[in-house]
């Protein structure tokens, strides 16, 4: 059973009907009778008889907050009950599913299938209007549904899903609040001797109480100067001879809903340290900054001119603000989008979309990365997550260019071998601002925000 208030059976149940009706109005304008959506396979490794780890697709998930189970399906038509048919094999080698009971159950059908040919028999012979979501699997030619992922479904599907109701509103706080477990740990093992990348993130999936493959991703553990690197994936099993610096980029999930959540600590005080609080004043004074009917790619160029202003202050470049931005010197130390939708996914979708049509708002010149491009509206949730970093391969491009002469090349030496900072919270918007899942998150498990 779950670990939260007992409102969540009925704040599911009042979104699944917010989500049925979402998808009566789609499909009846898509000409549908109803949808049929998977799970998702458990993928073969190749020329092997292991599997790599089940993730679920996000749209089956959306309608039950089944997330490790291969090869169910969830059958809905308007006005009936949406069927779940849950893979349970007879089966010694591996456990099968039990079938479930918890506050979202009475709110479907349940049927266990062994196999994919007996959930093919409890649907209707003809699927010939049925649109199907998902992965393809060999024998779904033979199902023959009307289309296979049609774009004029999932679209505006996926453009209503940025607004997150109550009860998603409740998962993506518990999601939050694991993921916050987790930093405390993880942050109590970067400051014991001996602690390397590895057994970092052990700390953080023993906070959370989750294994990796249930993270809504895989934990970024970067020490010093591996801190740089935007998406790192290694984990380091010894321990470096000298600790500078922490970037922890991990989050936790509930019910199918993620929560992304970035921290940056000093080994001890010092120049970086004092850094990174001042950092943590830029970022919180942009959390302040948001609220419905803000345009999201105003905020990202707002960043801009913070971090400018503040690697300025910090004797890092010897321009103005607007300078910095203007020539893409910014962009040396920030090269990636302010944030992104969150949701069932981590970069959950919709995030360009202008209307239901599929038509896209464009990302502002010389801002290619930028995942989040809408106005926001309350019950969007996002996160924010600004940076600045020392990394290499920026550096010597911009070197190599006018940019040089705007830069502290000695200062960027010092600051270098602690690779860089990013903190990141998750944000949903109100129409007077926003509520800071992150902080709460921090507060209410007794831990430094």
């Amino acid at each position: 059973m779950t670990l939260i208030s007992d409102d969540l059976a009925r704040w599911y149940a009042d979104y699944q009907q917010v989500l049925r009706s979402r998808f009566d109005r789609i499909l009846g304008a898509c000409g549908y009778r109803g949808v049929l959506i998977y799970s998702g396979p458990l993928p073969a490794v190749f020329r092997d008889d292991q599997t790599y780890p089940f993730k679920v697709h996000a749209w089956f998930k959306a309608w039950v907050p089944l997330t490790d189970v291969a090869d169910c399906f969830l059958y809905y038509e308007p006005g009936a009950t949406p069927l779940l048919l849950l893979h349970q094999p007879v089966d010694y080698w591996y456990k099968p599913a039990r079938l479930p009971e918890d506050y979202w159950t009475s709110q479907v059908a349940l049927a266990p299938v062994v196999d994919r040919a007996a959930a093919r028999a409890a649907l209707p012979r003809d699927l010939s209007r049925i649109a199907y979501i998902g992965a393809a699997f060999d024998e779904l030619g033979a199902w023959a549904p009307a289309a296979v992922n049609p774009a004029q479904l999932l679209v505006p599907l996926e453009f209503e899903r940025a607004v997150k109701l109550p009860y998603e509103l409740a998962c993506l706080r518990e999601a939050s609040r694991l993921g916050a477990r987790g930093h405390q740990a993880a942050a109590s093992a970067f400051r014991a001797a001996g602690a390397s990348e590895l057994d970092i993130e052990i700390a953080f999936l023993g906070g959370c109480g989750q294994r990796e493959q249930e993270l809504p991703y895989n934990p970024i553990v970067a020490l010093n100067e591996s801190g740089a690197v935007l998406h790192y994936q290694l984990l380091e099993r010894r321990a470096p001879a000298v600790r500078r610096s922490l970037l922890i980029d991990a989050g936790a999930e509930f019910a199918g809903y993620a929560s992304d959540i970035t921290r940056t600590h000093a080994f001890g005080q010092g120049d970086f340290a004092a850094l990174i609080e001042q950092f943590d004043e830029l970022q919180q004074s942009l959390c302040a900054s948001v609220r419905a009917g803000v345009d999201w790619r105003d905020v990202h160029l707002s960043a801009h001119r913070l971090v400018a202003e503040l690697l300025h202050d910090a004797d890092i470049t010897r321009c103005d603000a607007e300078e910095a931005v203007e020539t893409g010197v910014s962009s040396v130390f920030l090269p990636h989008g302010i944030g992104h939708l969150l949701g069932l996914q981590v970069h959950d979708a919709g995030g360009l979309l202008k209307d239901a049509s599929g038509a896209e708002i464009p990302r502002p010149q010389g801002h290619p990365h930028l995942r989040l491009t809408r106005v926001l509206e309350a019950g969007f949730v996002v996160t924010m997550e600004p940076g600045i970093y020392f990394i290499d391969q920026l550096l010597e491009a911009a070197r190599a260019d006018a940019r040089h002469k705007k830069i502290n090349w000695q200062r960027v030496e010092q600051l270098r071998p602690h690779g860089g900072i990013r903190i990141e919270d998750n944000l949903a918007i109100t129409a007077s601002g926003c509520e800071n899942l992150t902080r709460d998150a921090f507060r209410a498990v007794g831990g430094a925000p």
